[in-house]
Order: C-alpha cells, then structure tokens, then sequence
C-alpha cells in the first residue's frame, strides 16, 4: 500500500476517520508495562468507563525500557489506534485514555514519585511473568537477583517488585492514602502473589526501614487479583499501512487485537475505580476460577499448538490448528489434562468456551504468530502445567498430551545435537535460553535432557521436579521428535492418551478389547 506523504502525524488536532474515544480530565492511574496488550485491553476498557461516568482516571504509561511506545505516543498526543481484526474485516477505535509516557528504565525515579502521588490511587501492570522476580527454586522473591539485591541497598529501583515496594514506602511517608495494585498478568491468584513478593521486600530492608510502609499496607493498600484475556499479535508493517489508509493519518503505533476481550477482577480496590463494567469487564469472587480456565484451557493448550505448529513448520496459530494433527492434540490436552483441574466459573458454559477458542485460534486474519506465542515458555509453562500434571499423576494418569508440550517446548528451545527445530522455533526468545543450550550439550538423549531441566534445575517447580516417570515421558517424546518427527510425537501422545482413558474406564465393557487393540496399533 502507498502512503500520502501529505498525511498528518495522529493528534488531536488531526482530522481523521476515527476520534479518540474520550479525553481525560486528570489522572488516576499508573500503568507499568507500556506494551501491547495494555494497549488493546485495559486501555480501551477505561476509556469506556470514562465515556460513560466520566471521572480523573487518565492514565501514565511507563515502558519497561524501549522508547518506540513512548516517543511515539508523545508524538501523537498519546493517541494510538486499536485495530479489532477478524475475517470479516478491521475495525478501528481510539482509546485516548493516556496522560503521560516515559520508560521506567531510564527514569526509575518517577515510577516511586508517581505511586508516592495521591492524585494516582491504581497502578495496574503487565510486565509479563518474567517481570515479577520470582524464584520457582524457592518459591519467594528472588533475593540472588542482581537487581533486586541493588534496589535493597537503595538508589531508584529498576525492579517491578522494587518499585512498587519504594513506591508505597513513599506514599506511606507522605501521608498513606488509599491505592491499589492490579496485577493484570497470567500469573496464578495474582494478587496475592504480587502482595507477597513486595512483603518479602520489604521485610528484606535492613533494620525497622520498612515498617512504616508494612503498617500501610496492612490498613490502606489492596491487591485484587484479575484475570484478563485478549489474543494481541505484534504490530507489523503491513498492519500500519492499513491503519493509516483508513484513518486518513499516520499512526506510527496501531494495535492489532481479535474481538474477543474478557476482564474479570476482584473488587477490592481502596481508592475507589473506573467503572470498567461499562466495557464489560466482570468483578466477581470467583477470579481464581477464571484465572484457572484460562491460563490452563487458553494458554496451556496455546503453547502446545505454536511449539507443534512451530516444529511442523509453520509461522501462524491459525496455520498450526489447520492441521488435524495439532488440532486433535489441542482438543485432547483441554478435555483430557486440563479442564480436569479447572474449577468452572460459576454461570460458564465451559464447552461453549472451549468451542470459542478454537475459533479464536483459527481467526486467519489476525495471523498469530507461533514465535510470538511459544516465546518465553520457561516462565509461561511453569505457570500453566505443574498443577494438571501433578493432579493426573496423583490419580495414577500419565498427562501425555502436557508431557508433549514440553517436549515441544524443549525440542524448540534447546535442540539436541543434528536437530534442526526450524525457523520458527530458532525465532523464539526465552530467559532460560542460554542455560537450556548448556543442558542439551551435555545430554545424552531425550530423556537425560528431560530429567536435567525438570528435575535436576526444577525449571517447573519442586513439586515437578519429583515426578522422575514424567520427566522420562517428556524425554520419551523429545527423542521420538528428534528422530522420527513431530508427526510421530503426536499420534504416540494421543494413542497414549486414548489406551489410558480405556484403561480407566471400568464401566466400557469393550475396554479391554479397545486397549489391546491400542496398542497394537502403537507397534
């Protein structure tokens, strides 16, 4: 597509086809992780509520470090444009929720000045769950990390936990007015769990440093958890392009995301809130439950398509559950190992959802990418797995379908000797990267590798870590990957699969019958 060079830069002095939804009278919140996903989700669910009740709750973004976000948005007046893909075609809407952008990186400072401000009574994140500092080793705030250990000694923090922690120190000594934290990352009861890592902080400080700011937290600080769900691809430059044909204005940052948006969260906040109902997010007690169905049925059953995908060769969501093979896998780790350990919300219809995500995975126009989807996985399966692993184990199950998901995961990330995991897969990022490069040099097979990442360096956790038998299948299925492709993988995890429900179901009078001619079929 060609761009009139005479177009104008977004503003608000801009004419375009799209006006910015609302404009702020003040500022109410504070938003850490200036990304995508905020962009598309939570941004657009504030701007609907100050469209309907009005109210200060503009909000400061702050980057983690890359300036592209941030320059461009002060360039545009922090207006960008959040595009709502699907086959039927691109919907555009300004959310025009922001005051304010700088990267944290640079001006750590003025994230402890902004949480220290009463006008600000949120602060909302989505630093990923890499960004919380968190030790699965020993399940508490990582104290060997460099940049937690410097935050404690002083100076302006450059942690998330650090921050939040110097933050609320601040406003504590500057007179304690109510403010919340939400969490707004797949992490399990997020809340709770952002609440313990900056407790833990805390109570690291030398001395009687914190106890101020403990006492504060005890009498005027809440950390609701939330669940929040929307599928937000990269931004490329064909989607730019289209953005800008049709706004009639050149918006250096559009945001793609599909039509599905889902929030639930727990209302609990402490300085009062926007009226995010209006866009149709859903408080409830019930965030654990929703938390549960979607980290496990969407995410956990996401990870396992874009590794297949990735090592079938292929560079989209929608391409990888395309194919028959990936789509039954898909199918058979939801129904059989995760929906299992889900507790349902309460007023779900959960096969209407399940039915849902594979139409959200197959939307061929938002073109998800599998790099972009099986990126970070150290950090992602860790949140997604241990516990439908643990609980299939504990019933005397092996979770085949979960133990390829791993397989996937390290056939992609650390590839044994003369095995090629592709393109896709070698485009993938994760902070365990170069530690797993190490392990697969070392390893003498699948199954070694397996049992030196799971059990020996507990990259899933300890409770994993003890499960000698799935390290082995993970291991098992690495090798049958590596030798005999990841077509084979499959049908051996479904076969598996099939021959254990038969197996343990004493109530299907042709299941011996079936099993032995399962594994029959195996050899």
């Amino acid at each position: 597509m060609t761009i009139n060079a005479d177009l104008r830069i977004l503003s608000r002095a801009t004419p375009a086809a799209t006006a910015p939804l609302v404009t702020p009278t003040g500022t109410g919140i504070l938003h850490l992780g200036l990304g995508s996903f905020h962009r598309a989700h939570q941004a657009m669910y504030t701007a609907a509520a100050i469209a309907q009740d009005g109210g200060d709750w503009g909000i400061i973004g702050a980057a983690s470090r890359s300036r592209t976000v941030v320059d461009a948005m002060h360039a545009q007046d922090f207006l960008y444009s959040v595009a709502t893909i699907s086959p039927a075609g691109t919907s555009l809407a300004i959310p025009g929720v922001h005051t304010d952008a700088f990267v944290a990186g640079d001006e750590p400072e003025r994230v402890v000045a902004h949480i220290a401000d009463a006008g600000i009574r949120i602060v909302t994140l989505t630093v990923t769950e890499n960004g919380y500092s968190y030790s699965p080793a020993t399940e508490h705030l990582d104290l060997d990390d460099e940049t937690v250990r410097a935050d404690l000694q002083g100076g302006a923090p450059r942690s998330t936990i650090g921050q939040l922690a110097r933050g609320l120190q601040a406003r504590a000594r500057a007179g304690g007015e109510p403010i919340s934290i939400l969490s707004c990352d797949n992490l399990a009861a997020n809340g709770k769990h952002t609440e313990k890592l900056v407790r833990e902080f805390l109570q690291a400080l030398p001395g009687g440093e914190a106890s101020d700011a403990l006492g504060y937290l005890d009498r005027a600080v809440t950390f609701p958890s939330s669940m929040v769900d929307r599928i937000v691809p990269s931004t490329t430059a064909r989607l730019r392009d289209e953005v800008t044909g049709l706004l009639g204005a050149l918006d250096a940052i559009p945001v793609p995301g599909e039509p599905f948006t889902m929030w639930a969260i727990e209302d609990a906040f402490a300085g009062g809130r926007p009226a995010w109902e209006a866009g149709g997010a859903v408080f409830t007690s019930e965030v654990a439950r929703y938390e549960q169905m979607k980290v496990r049925l969407l995410n956990g059953t996401h990870s396992l398509i874009a590794y297949l995908g990735a090592l079938r060769g292929v560079g989209t969501i929608p391409e990888a559950i395309g194919i028959d093979r990936i789509a039954d896998a898909a199918r058979g780790v939801m129904r059989s190992e995760y929906e299992p350990s889900v507790d349902v919300p309460t007023g779900v219809d959960i096969r209407a959802y399940e039915a849902e995500l594979f139409e959200r995975w197959g939307n061929s126009a938002l073109g998800h990418q599998t790099r972009q989807v099986g990126s970070d996985g150290s950090v992602k399966l860790r949140q997604r797995i241990p516990e439908p692993a643990l609980l299939a184990l504990g019933q005397g199950r092996m979770p085949h379908l979960i133990a390829l998901t791993v397989a996937g995961y390290l056939s992609c990330h650390a590839p044994l000797g003369g095995f090629d995991p592709g393109v896709h897969a070698a485009a993938m990022t994760d902070p365990a990267r170069e530690r797993l490069a190490v392990l697969a040099s070392g390893a003498r097979d699948g199954v070694d590798l397996a049992r030196r990442v799971i059990i020996d360096h507990r990259l899933f956790g300890s409770e994993l870590a003890h499960q000698d038998s799935f390290a082995a299948r993970v291991g098992e299925l690495v090798d049958t990957i590596r030798r005999s492709g990841v077509d084979a993988a499959i049908a051996d995890a479904l076969s598996a699969t099939e021959e254990g429900m038969l197996e343990n179901d004493p109530t299907d009078p042709n299941a011996t019958n079936a099993t032995n001619a399962t594994k029959e079929a195996r050899r």
